[in-house]
């Protein structure tokens, strides 16, 4: 038996990076405006948990995940790549072949450009890779396509829809905040999501 909620969660592992944070924040609204509970890394501010063991946690309790490996090129001030994104795809992968009870997983996996990824992880190059051309309105139609078809829901709207009410939720975030009592540039992962879901509380009352 799967866990409670499994059905409705959405894993998102993604850069954190200022530059990313549009798409990110596009594919957060996307996921609650579908209906599911959209979950990450940052949900989780605990010190004492092992951070490998509160993403495998996640991953465990989610039916669907959101993957994206666009940010894989050298660190400027390192000059290694970023390589957490893939090994918590990896991660997901092995939970779908090796866990019967959550066969049933669904992952989309996102690249900035069409066939990029076969150059620093080709072992996947059989699964159908997503781009979303770091551009966030079509990373919305993406998610929404495939939250539609995996879940078979037919109450999610179309993806000029979810991006249109995005905007309108962009605009009326200030608001939202001040209403809320909440610092508009200190947003938490778990305050972004209330502000997502106060705002649509009022569209679909």
């Amino acid at each position: 038996m799967a866990p409670t909620g499994y059905d409705d969660n959405v894993f998102i592992n993604c850069p954190f990076d200022r530059e990313y944070a549009p798409i990110f924040e596009a594919i957060v609204f996307t996921v609650h405006d579908a209906g599911f509970r959209p979950s990450c890394a940052r949900e989780r501010l605990d010190s004492s948990e092992v951070r490998l063991q509160k993403i495998v946690s996640l991953i465990g309790k989610s039916r669907f995940s959101i993957h994206d490996l666009s940010r894989t090129q050298l660190d400027e001030v390192s000059a290694l790549p970023r390589f957490n994104m893939p090994l918590e795809l990896g991660i997901d992968l092995g939970c779908k072949s090796f866990s019967r009870r959550r066969a049933d997983k669904s992952l989309l996996i996102f690249d900035s450009e069409g066939h990029r990824f076969q150059k620093f992880i080709s072992d996947i190059g059989g699964l159908d890779i997503q781009r979303h051309d770091n551009d966030p309105r079509i990373a919305v139609a993406r998610v929404r396509d495939w939250l539609r078809t995996e879940s078979g829901s037919a109450l999610i709207p179309g993806g000029a829809t979810i991006y249109n009410r995005y905007i309108r939720f962009r605009s009326d975030l200030r608001g939202i905040c001040s209403e809320l009592r909440l610092d508009l540039n200190e947003l938490t992962f778990v305050d972004f999501s209330h502000t997502i879901l106060f705002w649509l509380s009022g569209v679909k009352s």
